[in-house]
């Protein structure tokens, strides 16, 4: 009897060959990601989605289980991340943090604003508030994640340790490192949102989703991050399968942009259209004056050389194009003078940048009513239209296709 309690404890219930633990460890990872994805992320923070309560209370307990992390805390730290992006009081900006603090602190950024109450009050409403959530998630926090030890050391013995240890990390890199830091600091844009967020990847398969994080800035209430044909949300499909089972009700999803024959002139529906899609427009604008911005840049490396120009820093075209589809505010104040610099040296660039500003008005100017509105797009329609810049042109023509 002895010697089978020494064998259990060697060697767990399950005794495995080594890619089996590799394989369970993925495994319970990744539910772990799923968790966060769709119940912390997709239904309880914005609100994309509801789900049976069956399907939530097993998300919540696994989160218990893993990661110690409570509901109201994670939803109340990202709900206040997208309101105040990239300020001062973003809780894990690379931008005002750094890229080092996100990436390997980013569970101590998190710990120190779940203790800030006035977050929780103000971003933390609607998160469950039940008997279970009170007396044990909540109250017990950790105690999960010291069951799972228990657990894991049973099931799999002393490997069952190293295990735990990988599933304690997992999230905290992921998610608080990668996601927040690299997420806000390389990648690519599908939409000019005004913040500096990325899509790391567009396969989103590692952290379910997670890695289209400029989609996800774009329109932060849709349930799914994917946006492009050749990008895949694993997440999303899991929505689906539970969709499919009657376990999950989707409420909201990005809109599509529909593109008709150009119309003589803008009116209301393309109005509507641009105002909806404003972040795609920006985006869309950057890469159609792409052959005009970089033949500017040559004319002015060109004068810079020839020692027509002097003490002026000719950005290359990847950072004129993240300018032209940035909003001003986002951008650090030296970039805004290196900007303002290069602009008052080429009339077509100022010319170029004027527009992308007056047609931003569209979606900020919240007090002007519709008509208004559709006045200021017919009339820079036209002013586009009469530049003589051809590729500003073209865009509006481009606009006056949108439905």
């Amino acid at each position: 009897m002895n010697y089978d309690w020494l064998d259990l404890l060697s060697h767990g219930f399950l005794d495995l060959p080594w890619w089996g633990y590799v394989v369970v460890t993925l495994a319970l990872t990744h539910v772990t990601i799923a968790s966060v994805t769709i119940f912390l992320h997709r239904c309880q923070a914005h609100r994309g989605l509801d789900l049976h309560p069956a399907v939530s209370h097993f998300f919540r307990f696994w989160l218990w289980l893993t990661t110690g992390m409570v509901t109201k805390e994670w939803v109340a730290i990202h709900r206040k991340h997208h309101a105040k992006v990239e300020t001062v009081d973003d809780p894990h900006s690379p931008m005002t943090r750094g890229i080092g603090t996100v990436m390997w602190k980013g569970t101590e950024l998190y710990r120190a604003e779940s203790k800030n109450e006035e977050t929780l009050a103000k971003y933390g409403l609607g998160t469950p508030d039940d008997w279970m959530e009170r007396n044990v998630y909540t109250r017990f926090s950790w105690e999960g994640v010291g069951l799972m030890v228990v657990l894991n050391v049973l099931l799999f013995g002393p490997i069952g340790l190293t295990i735990w240890a990988l599933q304690m990390m997992w999230i905290p890199f992921w998610a608080a490192g990668v996601i927040n830091g690299i997420g806000h600091y390389w990648g690519y844009r599908n939409f000019a949102s005004a913040d500096t967020s990325t899509n790391i990847v567009p396969w989103g398969f590692i952290v379910g989703g997670e890695e289209l994080h400029n989609n996800h800035h774009a329109y932060g209430t849709s349930a799914k991050f994917s946006s492009r044909w050749w990008e895949f949300d694993l997440g999303w499909g899991y929505i689906r399968v539970l969709s499919a089972l009657g376990l999950a009700k989707v409420r909201k999803v990005a809109p599509k942009l529909t593109m008709t024959s150009a119309k003589p002139a803008p009116d209301l529906v393309t109005l509507h259209a641009v105002i909806t899609h404003r972040y795609a427009v920006a985006t869309t604008y950057a890469r159609t004056l792409k052959e005009t911005c970089a033949a500017e840049i040559e004319a002015l490396r060109t004068r810079v050389r020839s020692g027509e120009l002097k003490g002026i820093e000719v950005p290359s075209l990847r950072r004129l194009k993240q300018w032209l589809s940035s909003e001003p505010s986002a951008l650090p104040p030296a970039e805004r003078a290196s900007l303002a610099t290069m602009l008052s040296q080429s009339k077509a660039l100022a010319k170029i940048y004027a527009m992308r500003e007056e047609l931003s008005t569209l979606w900020t100017r919240s007090t002007e009513s519709s008509e208004q509105l559709l006045a200021r797009l017919q009339d820079w329609c036209q002013r586009a239209e009469r530049s003589g810049i051809e590729s500003l042109a073209r865009f509006s023509l481009t606009l006056r296709r949108y439905a």
